[in-house]
This record gives structure tokens, C-alpha cells and sequence, in this order.
């Protein structure tokens, strides 16, 4: 018997929405040493990131390191002290015993590698997106269920103190009712790798799921989806295989119906001239802005970098600026983040089903931007989430 879309989504998010988080009360019991044990994959430039993050955690103990390309493995496990290297995931995941598969690897690769991971009884952190599709992703999340284990995904932008302060502002009413927010992220594209524009690539998984996680995570679910997407750029000169056809999307536009007139914009793409470039060091404007009947309020630099909060309402029209100061969060923080959930026993911001609901955007988002129609959504996830 076929099913229609919408038919399996429904049936999917109701089984989603019926599951309650496995409780990491009987890992922390099978860590007496208070670290977790990480089996890392893909030691590329986001390694470089991640490690020195996870190097100096209390929570965590490195224990491999991974990558086709051997030497890349090796070099990792040199630098950071790591005492096992291997050159293919089959090999790391017979190797040495680790509890949390941290992936890094092409974001096509993701949905493959996180199946092989908890089919081997290992939790699981990966970089966005966890899937190639939401019903792939779904299903990992429910495989999690099954064995008693836990994935979680990037982005973990629900992390900052902005973010804490955008969210108290909205529920306590600061801004009135509000009706619409946009956020914009992009750059003229990475040149190191052609799977950022081959298929299952594209700006929105890499760029705009940012801003679509904030802004849902902000706003609440998606209700349904329209957008536009194209190439504009159609072949690009890459690194590691030179000259190449760009497959997918590099310019996006969607937009998110949140329920209750509440209707927001993300914009997004690889043809953005940027002076803070790829980096996005220095950028003090705000990339997300929220109107409200009251007052509205801009994100200040990027939600995966930010630098503080400018917030202008009917008691103050003239914009302040609130929680200049980062804290703790940086982007890459979210394998340190859940090994320390992990040994304290305590559920954190970061969401499976909440990153489920991002990657069902995206593809809704590509869907009506083929067919020009408005995609209705059914996953869910825990809202507010702070």
C-alpha cells in the first residue's frame, strides 16, 4: 500500500512526538571516571575546530581519531595526544572501545557513518545534518530508541546567552505580538571540498540550517514552508577535485509560517560577497532581526558567532545592546556539551527531534522550490526550548 507524504510524515512526528528521551541515567552508571571515551571521524579544518574544544574538557577522554585519508588521522592523534588512529570507520568502530561517536566527515556521509555507529552500540554526535532526509534521519532517531542510546546534531546555536536572552525577551512579552523575523548567512563558498555543491550538499544544510534552527527554535515549530532556491554560480574549481558542476542549490530563500501570524525569512547562499568572509570575524550588525507590536530586537554578528543582543521596544525606543559577551559558546561545543550531559545525567538545550524538524525544513524547502507549491510540515519538537 503507498502512502502519500504528508501521510508518513504524520504517522512519523506522531511517533516522534509520543517518545519520550531515553534516560541517560543508566550510561552515567557505566562511567565511573566521570569521562567519556571519544571515537572521532573525519579530521579535517572542523577537527581543527572540535579538538581543541574537546581536548580541554574535564568530560571527555580522546581515544580515536579517523580518516580515509590516513595521514590526516594520524597528524590529529599526534597533536592532540590521541592514542588511536585508524583509516576507516570499520576499523575504529572494531578498535578501541569509545561511548560517543563523534562525526565530522562530508555531510553526505553523515547519514551512513551514524547508522554504523549505533548499529555498534555507540551514541552519537554528529555535525549537520544527522541525515540525508528527514524519513533517514527519523528512522536513526528511532534505531537510537531502540538500543537505549542517544544521537544528537549540529547546530547548537540554542547554546548562547543570546540566544537565552532573545527567547526570555519574546515569552515575557517585550516585543508585543510578534509577527515576522528574518535572518541572512552567506558567503562566496568554501573552496577546500567539492561535497558542499554536489548532491546533498547545498547552502541550506551547510548555511542556512543555522538560522533555521534559531529562528524555529525562537519562534516554535514551522507550521509549513515556501521558498525559492537556484544555482548561480554552475561550475566551481574545488581543492581536492578541481573543476566541478555545482548540483545543488547555492542561493535560497525560505519562507516559515510559525502558526499564529507569526511568519519569518531565511536567506542564504555561496554567491554572497561578505567582507567578514567565511569566518565571519568582525561582523557587528545584526543577521537576525524579530519585530513585535512592541519592540523588536537584532541578533548581533552570527548566531553561530555572536556578540550581543540590540533590543529597542515602546519604553525605550533608542536600541540597547544586552549580553555583549559570548560566555562559553562557541559553535563547535556540541560534542563537549553532551559528554558533559552525558556523565552529569542532564538532558541538554540541543535536541534530536528539534534538528529533525530543521532538516524536514530544508527538504520542504527544496520541494516547493521545484514545484512552486507551500509545503505543509508535521515534526515537532520541545518548545520553548529554553
Amino acid at each position: 500500500m503507498s502512502i502519500t507524504r504528508e501521510e508518513f510524515l504524520k504517522t512519523t512526528a506522531a511517533a516522534g512526538a509520543a517518545y519520550l528521551l531515553t534516560s541517560l541515567e543508566a550510561f552515567a552508571i557505566h562511567t565511573p571516571d566521570k569521562k567519556i571515551r571519544i571515537g572521532l571521524i573525519g579530521c579535517g579544518s572542523v577537527s581543527g575546530q572540535y579538538l581543541p574544544h574537546l581536548s580541554k574538557s574535564p568530560f571527555v577522554e580522546l581515544v580515536s581519531a579517523c580518516d580515509i585519508v590516513y595521514e590526516r588521522a594520524k597528524s590529529r592523534a599526534a597533536e592532540f595526544k590521541i592514542p588511536n588512529h585508524y583509516p576507516s570507520v570499520d576499523k575504529m568502530l572494531a578498535g578501541a572501545p569509545f561511548d560517543l561517536f563523534v562525526n565530522l566527515t562530508d555531510m553526505q556521509e553523515h547519514e551512513r557513518l551514524n547508522k554504523m555507529a549505533l548499529d555498534t552500540n555507540h551514541h552519537v554526535w554528529s555535525e549537520k545534518p544527522m541525515a540525508n532526509s528527514y524519513k533517514a534521519g527519523k528512522a536513526l532517531l528511532d534505531l537510537a530508541k531502540s538500543k537505549k542510546l542517544r544521537i544528537w546534531s549540529a547546530p547548537a546555536v540554542v547554546n548562547s546567552p543570546q540566544f537565552a536572552f532573545m527567547s526570555k525577551s519574546i515569552r515575557e512579552g517585550k516585543l508585543g505580538k510578534v509577527s515576522s523575523a528574518h535572518a541572512h548567512y552567506g558567503h562566496l563558498g568554501p573552496t577546500w571540498s567539492a561535497f558542499f555543491y554536489e548532491k546533498g550538499g547545498g547552502s541550506l544544510p551547510d548555511l542556512g540550517v543555522y538560522n533555521l534552527a534559531t529562528l524555529t527554535g525562537l519562534l516554535g515549530p514551522a507550521k509549513s514552508v515556501m521558498a525559492m532556491t537556484s544555482i548561480v554560480t554552475p561550475e566551481r574549481t574545488v581543492d581536492n577535485k578541481g573543476k566541478i558542476k555545482v548540483e545543488a542549490e547555492d542561493n535560497a530563500m525560505v519562507l516559515m509560517d510559525h502558526g499564529n501570524g507569526v511568519i519569518s525569512h531565511v536567506q542564504c547562499g555561496f554567491n554572497y560577497f561578505d567582507p567578514y568572509g567565511h569566518e565571519g570575524k568582525g561582523q557587528d550588525k545584526p543577521t537576525i532581526t524579530i519585530w513585535g507590536t512592541h519592540g523588536n530586537m537584532g541578533l548581533v554578528g552570527y548566531d553561530w558567532a555572536p556578540y550581543g543582543v540590540d533590543l529597542a521596544t515602546l519604553d525605550h525606543e533608542q536600541a540597547q545592546r544586552f549580553v555583549p559577551d559570548p560566555g562559553e559558546y562557541v559553535w563547535q561545543q556540541g560534542a563537549s556539551v553532551i559528554s558533559r550531559a552525558l556523565v552529569e545525567n542532564t538532558e541538554p538545550l540541543i535536541a534530536a527531534e528539534h534538528a529533525l524538524h530543521v532538516l524536514e525544513i530544508i527538504e520542504a524547502a527544496r520541494e516547493s522550490g521545484k514545484t512552486g507549491q507551500r509545503i505543509n510540515l508535521v515534526s515537532t519538537f520541545k518548545y520553548p526550548v529554553v
